[in-house]
């Protein structure tokens, strides 16, 4: 089977971009997606994400992790959608809509910045769970540990599994940030599940970062 496809990045989360307003793709394929997003034997992304028409907005984001699931909000691909919609001439405008899993989204493309922004959904609660650590869904459910060190050199696809595999989350899974707060500098590492690795960066992770930061 002939794909068109395109690659976007938002901060170095990569997505593959195909049309599928025709309906053709096989959605239900998890293999074949991931074999897609596979960096060796396939085109390489962190996600899949399909541009499909709606019929309140501008289009529909399908978004699949690189495991071949679909998934909830991804707030890096949702900005590259939005300028997949304008680069590929969907639509004109440069503020816009469109339709996720979590419900509608709107994205504005500053075009002299050659920026996007996209308006996430309402967070309704933050759990803490223990002392500096939080639980909270932007769009999709993460996890937020506070460090009162420095991260750099933190083993951090080791440390995040034993959350993202513990009993409470090993059935639906959870993305895993681990933040550092210093000199006005909020630095961020994200292990995301359906990859099950650490990504470039996550749009839904530092939302969630920057709220449980400051949480009460």
């Amino acid at each position: 089977m002939k794909i068109n496809f395109q690659k976007y990045q938002g901060t170095g989360n990569d997505f593959i971009f195909i049309d599928n307003r025709n309906l053709f793709f096989p959605i239900n394929d998890k293999k074949f997606i991931a074999f897609l997003c596979d960096r060796r034997f396939g085109i390489g992304a962190d996600g899949l994400i399909l541009y499909q028409e709606h019929s309140g907005s501008d289009g529909k984001m399908v978004y699949y992790n690189s495991d071949g699931n679909q998934s909830t909000m991804c707030g890096n691909g949702g900005r590259c959608f939005a300028q997949y919609m304008r680069d590929n001439g969907i639509v004109k405008k440069n503020e816009l809509s469109f339709m996720a899993i979590d419900g509608m989204h709107e994205a504005k493309i500053d075009t002299s910045t050659q920026t996007v922004s996209l308006k996430m959904v309402d967070v309704t609660g933050i759990n803490a769970i223990k002392e500096n650590e939080f639980e909270l869904n932007t769009g999709s459910p993460h996890y937020v540990v506070n460090t009162a060190h420095e991260i750099d050199n933190m083993e951090i696809v080791t440390q995040a599994k034993f959350i993202r595999y513990n009993d409470v989350y090993t059935a639906e899974g959870i993305n895993v940030n681990y933040m550092h707060f210093a000199d006005d500098v909020l630095q961020i590492r994200t292990y995301e599940r359906g990859v099950e690795d650490e990504t470039y960066s996550c749009g839904t992770g530092v939302t969630a970062c920057a709220l449980a930061l400051h949480k009460d």
